[in-house]
């Protein structure tokens, strides 16, 4: 089962990049692993690998006590790229990493996950010749607003329960702004 960060990624890439399929865990059946969130799309004829990791502390995979995030995602998209190429030869490959909260550290710190990302996005490009996308701090912020704008703009109720809290939260926010300008409800009460 998918976990929230995963439920996201899958929903936007339903609803905003229109895949006409989404699926979650896939599991690799030649090597040890799993995709976070696939998705195909069928006309354009891609598939989007997707590699979640929604740490609200900030995105930092430890081993021996040692920052390991490059490693970690180096060797994940290698499996993820693999099982797409080999299973998917014909579809341009996506590789996606979403993580909401990427620290960007002082230029001097040993350690900066961030640069760690953008070392690990040249990696892909020049050994896969693919473009990791990034979504990131203000990239994933973003997912998040179109994806709410999406949901405004449906009137059916969504299956997802991610898509049906941002409905919810877009349609209480039209409902207050209504009644603020029919004077109904004051400026700062919300009851």
């Amino acid at each position: 089962m998918q976990n929230v960060g995963e439920e996201i990624c899958g929903e936007y890439l339903r609803n905003i990049l229109n895949c006409d399929f989404v699926s979650y865990n896939i599991v690799n059946p030649d090597i040890q692993g799993e995709i976070d969130v696939f998705g195909i799309k069928l006309i354009t004829e891609e598939v989007y690998i997707c590699e979640v990791a929604t740490h609200t502390g900030g995105l930092q995979y430890v081993k021996n006590k040692r920052p390991d995030d490059f490693n970690r995602f180096s060797e994940k998209f290698r499996k993820d790229i693999s099982y797409a190429k080999k299973y998917f030869s014909e579809y341009t490959v996506v590789p996606m990493l979403w993580s909401p909260i990427v620290k960007i550290s002082n230029p001097k710190a040993k350690y900066n996950t961030c640069n760690e990302l953008q070392r690990l996005k040249q990696t892909i490009k020049e050994k896969y010749s693919l473009d990791l996308r990034l979504v990131i701090n203000e990239s994933f912020f973003e997912a998040l607003n179109k994806l709410k704008e999406y949901t405004a703009k449906q009137t059916a109720e969504f299956n997802s329960p991610v898509m049906r809290i941002f409905q919810i939260e877009k349609s209480l926010e039209k409902h207050l702004n209504n009644l603020k300008k029919k004077e109904i409800l004051p400026n700062n009460k919300r009851t």
